[in-house]
């Protein structure tokens, strides 16, 4: 690129509404002029998790002010834009659909060329932003939907080296919150009563580890935690405060155990390519677990990688990471045409088997 260029970005793939704007400059440094985020944390709170119409709706309504809001912050009108970026898939299809459908009527009003980003490349992609991470890398992206080991080659090149057979590290932290009567998005609480307990009270399994390879499994364990927790019930006539402390660290622990290992794994398997300055990163919201972050940037000083975790506002979701996917990919490949899709699933690793059940709508991971 031989001058700076502004892009705006937008993503709406699950229940985060979000705009922003980066604007790379002829140095290739990019700055974040703005980046909004709306929740819906409140409309989904009586319903334990989200409920997709709802958020859809949601999204219908708060894009165009949360892209008013996003020009404002960074002091820029379309005219000062050079592209749009927003997610295209994976996610709840209606969030994506929002998503989509706003950014082509912003393109066909203002001419300016559309790119659809996947979600998860937004977020792979990331610590390019924050520390200019040098390809390839090892990334761990751990959240809510997906938890993968990738190695990224390049801004459209994702190596899968193994991920979740089942439930993702956050959906089952949720799913414990659920169990032992904690509040939802149940990832932060069941940190916090973690806090407050014994890890090693009750005998949990670390699933998969007497598997080769870097694939994770926490469906299992989600299944242990249940049963214990109604065996303290069925004994107690409920669930005493330090049982429930207890359970939670014992839970946490076993995630954080097997994640570890498995990092080591995909350690090696990465380590034989022998990359110059050999890197770890990890994103998604399950990042910000204080236990889990620490074993991981232990695993890697331990295994000679340099640890990269971006700040918490862009491991959850936002826009700055879709815009700055879409910044990378812009050397790389065409603007999309108005033909841009709307995806629910969207493996990034296009080349490897489906770990994750296919049909209708694609392989999920």
């Amino acid at each position: 690129m031989t001058r700076s260029t502004t892009i705006l970005g937008l993503e709406s793939s699950c229940d985060d509404t979000a705009a922003a704007v980066l604007r790379r400059h002829e140095d290739g440094q990019t700055d974040i002029l703005s980046s909004v985020v709306k929740g819906q944390t409140a409309l989904h709170a009586d319903f334990g998790g989200v409920v997709p119409e709802i958020a859809a709706r949601a999204h219908a309504e708060l894009l165009d002010h949360c892209v008013e809001e996003a020009l404002t912050e960074a002091n820029c009108g379309f005219l000062d834009l050079d592209a749009i970026g927003v997610t295209s898939g994976p996610g709840l299809i209606g969030g994506v659909v929002s998503g989509v459908m706003c950014a082509k009527g912003l393109s066909a009003a203002t001419g300016l060329p559309l790119y659809g980003v996947n979600h998860l490349a937004g977020h792979a992609l990331t610590p390019r932003l924050t520390d200019d991470v040098a390809y390839p890398y090892l990334m761990l992206l751990v959240s809510g939907g997906h938890c993968q080991f990738l190695i990224v080659h390049g801004p459209e090149r994702f190596e899968r080296l193994g991920g979740t057979i089942d439930d993702a590290p956050g959906e089952a932290f949720d799913k414990i919150a659920r169990l032992v009567g904690l509040p939802q998005p149940g990832g932060p609480f069941v940190e916090k009563e973690a806090r407050q307990g014994t890890s090693d009270r009750f005998p949990l399994p670390r699933p998969l580890l007497d598997r080769a390879g870097c694939d994770l499994s926490f469906s299992g364990l989600k299944t242990a935690v249940l049963r214990t927790r109604d065996a303290i019930v069925s004994e107690h006539g409920g669930l005493p405060q330090q049982a429930r402390a207890d359970l939670c660290a014992g839970f946490q622990q076993a995630v954080v155990d097997v994640l570890a290992e498995k990092t080591k794994r995909a350690l090696a398997a990465y380590g034989a390519l022998s990359p110059a300055q050999p890197t770890l990163c990890v994103a998604g919201g399950v990042a910000a677990n204080k236990a889990i972050r620490a074993a991981l940037e232990t695993v890697s000083l331990q295994n000679g990688a340099i640890f990269v975790a971006p700040p918490l506002a862009l491991c959850t979701d936002n826009a700055a990471m879709i815009a700055f996917a879409a910044l990378e990919q812009m050397a790389t490949r065409p603007a999309d045409g108005f033909d841009l899709s709307a995806r629910p699933r969207w493996p990034l690793d296009q080349t490897s088997p489906a770990m994750l059940g296919s049909g209708k709508k694609g392989a999920k991971a």
